[in-house]
């Protein structure tokens, strides 16, 4: 059976950019970061070598969402929520029956599942003391917690992927329900990450001495390919895109955002948290085979950029090694830090809408790009108007794992 084509008829984000894409713009154009000193930490985490983190303001509206629906959803969930609830409105199929049919799916990932019940689990272990744990403990701190949380809400009766795969759950998520969809066996797939911040997150990138600590600057980091870049900053979030085959959607009349060309996924195999050149370039020429597209035709490329140095490094010299060209190339983690399990999904959402509005962001806190950074064509100054048919976001994580997704602009 020849391969079914994949297209995105939805999407929705929770992020310190914004929920939308005219917020969402509107802060990228302002050129200021969202990353803030954690005064607090001053204090409860004194051996934290950083005090810098990309939070956001977020609350759930209980007037929308019953008791009986969040008691089993801790913040993560929750955010996951919000964004699958504006991506399924947007496509049209927010409460449609369909859903519930048998050839309707998810996947979804984070890193982990939320800490606070996660902390009230262990906790009996040291004081002995269950009262802390309920009946919904569990339901909230386990790291399928998202996908089993909307599976539940929207009644979905299809397949179900959980991708707790670090910092490319979200975009492996959107790469296997794209492979799902391609083999025919579903016709619409929920697909994303999410991940509530949490100072753990931070302390466990700070004893690899991958964080940054601008601690008095902390509007000028992240600063991904800088020279003088020092590490990440972690952030927190949620990304879904609605996947529908081709002939479905036009059958229902959608408005198709994007079609989604390649997919390419592989692992290291070397190390556990050190970045592979030839793995990821591999990766990245997969995502052009599955396409069948050569590197000339992509445009431009949302790359992980997290700010440390050999992922940096590492990343822009495997990029050049497929494309063998200054690509145009920026990333998001300098605005709003690495968001871990969300970013995959908050990163190709935000590849989609600039190739649909045509204007790509700026490399923020890049001044000068560090020389053992490849010669790509690193996006400075106030962005860049490109009029281009496919572009391709890439993503990495702990544990070798590595993602490239291409898409594909709908004709308008």
């Amino acid at each position: 059976m020849e391969n079914r084509r994949v297209v995105v008829t939805g999407g929705g984000i929770v992020s310190a950019l914004g929920n939308d894409w005219g917020t969402v713009l509107k802060s990228l154009k302002a050129k200021k970061n969202f990353v803030k000193y954690m005064h607090e930490w001053d204090e409860k985490y004194p051996l934290l070598n950083t005090r810098l983190a990309a939070t956001i303001d977020f609350e759930i509206d209980k007037s929308k969402y019953s008791r009986k629906v969040l008691r089993g959803m801790g913040r993560v969930a929750q955010m996951s929520l919000v964004a699958s609830d504006a991506a399924l409105e947007e496509a049209g199929l927010l409460g449609s029956e369909e859903l519930s049919q048998g050839m309707a799916g998810i996947a979804y990932g984070s890193s982990i599942g939320s800490v606070d019940p996660l902390m009230d689990m262990y906790s009996m272990l040291v004081t002995n003391d269950t009262s802390k744990v309920s009946t919904t403990t569990y339901i909230k701190a386990m790291p399928q917690t998202c996908a089993c949380n909307l599976e539940v809400y929207y009644h979905l009766t299809g397949r179900i992927i959980t991708t707790n795969t670090a910092c490319t759950s979200g975009s492996q998520s959107i790469g296997y329900a794209y492979e799902t969809i391609q083999a025919g066996k579903q016709d619409i797939m929920i697909a994303g990450g999410a991940e509530e911040f949490s100072p753990m997150t931070t302390a466990t990138f700070d004893t690899l001495f991958s964080t940054s600590t601008k601690n008095d600057t902390p509007e000028l980091t992240p600063s991904a390919y800088d020279v003088h870049r020092d590490g990440l900053v972690i952030g927190e979030g949620a990304g879904t895109l609605i996947l529908e085959e081709y002939e479905h959607a036009k059958a229902r009349g959608a408005k198709i955002l994007a079609e989604i060309a390649g997919f390419g996924t592989t692992t290291d195999g070397t190390h556990i948290t050190s970045p592979n050149r030839p793995t990821i370039a591999k990766c990245i020429q997969l995502a052009l085979d599955d396409a069948n597209l050569s590197p000339d035709k992509i445009g431009y490329i949302n790359t992980h950029g997290t700010g440390t140095t050999m992922g940096d490094i590492t990343e822009t010299n495997a990029t050049y090694d497929v494309f063998k060209r200054a690509v145009p190339v920026s990333t998001v983690k300098n605005y709003i830090g690495h968001t871990l399990g969300a970013c995959g999904a908050i990163e190709s959402w935000l590849t989609i809408n600039m190739m649909n509005e045509g204007w790509f962001l700026p490399n923020l806190n890049l001044n000068e790009v560090d020389k053992e950074c490849a010669p790509l064509d690193y996006i400075m100054g106030d962005g860049r108007e490109i009029e281009t048919e496919y572009v391709m976001n890439n993503n990495f994580a702990f544990g070798g794992i590595n993602t490239s997704l291409i898409f594909k602009r709908s004709k308008k």
